[in-house]
């Protein structure tokens, strides 16, 4: 029997601090197009060369273009799709959603876990459930990472083309996978979402989050604030579509009400 992986330290104050600023800066430069460094140290209460190396960092990550003086906004398929930034944003919503979903999974289920970076914090997590076996199914990387050495986890990596910016596998291969089975429970979430319709920018995504839903008995939907009252370019699926939609609390009282006419909703605080 494996011994139980060894839990990841918290983050330090250092290590939470700059990932609040680095959000401002990426924040403020999405809002306006384009910001100068003097105007961003002044948003921050930062030093100019922690300014300097937060934009460093946020344009190896393709978040923001830098330029002699400033940054500008990449388009929005850029910063929206890369895990690195999905990862650091709402991370208080997607707890607060990952545990409604852990509370829907019971022993010797199997599940399956799409791209989205809420999930992640579901995998995280899934070894303190105690559940004894689980099988989860995911094309996502980080996720498979995360459950390599869970006990009590039957884990079914997805293959097929990977994709650095999703860091996770895509394309024909992976959808044909998918398409091989049927799993209790099918969690996912999306870029953007009406209260009747929920999108995604890329269309490779969305042909993979079509086939998990098919292959999933119940087909649960995670969205935090940030994805609700948006469209994007490609159409996934009505909100009718899924058994329930997971979303926080703060969204509010009148679009908690015009959803349940399409959808079983479960607020979450």
């Amino acid at each position: 029997m494996k011994p139980p992986a060894r839990p990841a330290d918290p983050p330090s104050r250092r290590t939470l601090a700059r990932e609040a600023r680095q959000q401002a800066i990426v924040s403020h430069v999405v809002a306006h197009g384009v910001a100068s460094v003097s105007e961003l140290t002044e948003l921050t209460g930062a030093s100019v060369m922690t300014v300097h190396r937060d934009l460093d960092e946020l344009a190896r990550r393709g978040v923001v273009r830098k330029f002699h003086g400033g940054v500008s906004a990449q388009p929005s398929t850029v910063f929206e799709s890369s895990s690195e930034y999905r990862v650091r944003v709402q991370v208080k919503e997607k707890e607060a959603l990952a545990s409604a979903a852990l509370g829907m999974i019971e022993p010797g289920m199997s599940i399956m876990l799409d791209t989205s970076t809420t999930n992640l914090f579901v995998a995280r997590r899934l070894g303190d459930l105690r559940l004894g076996p689980l099988t989860v199914v995911t094309n996502y990387l980080p996720i498979m990472q995360v459950l390599k050495s869970t006990p009590d986890v039957h884990l079914i990596g997805v293959g097929g083309d990977y994709n650095a910016t999703h860091d996770a596998f895509l394309g024909l291969s992976a959808i044909e996978a998918i398409g091989a089975l049927t799993t209790d429970i099918v969690f996912l979430s999306t870029s953007a979402m009406t209260m009747s319709t929920t999108y995604h920018q890329e269309p490779e995504i969305v042909t993979v989050k079509r086939a998990m839903m098919a292959a999933g008995r119940r087909r649960i939907l995670l969205m935090d604030p940030t994805k609700l009252n948006r469209t994007a370019l490609h159409r996934l699926a009505p909100t009718s579509d899924f058994n329930a939609v997971v979303v926080n609390s703060a969204v509010g009282d009148r679009a908690l009400a015009e959803l349940r006419d399409h959808t079983i909703v479960v607020s979450v605080s």
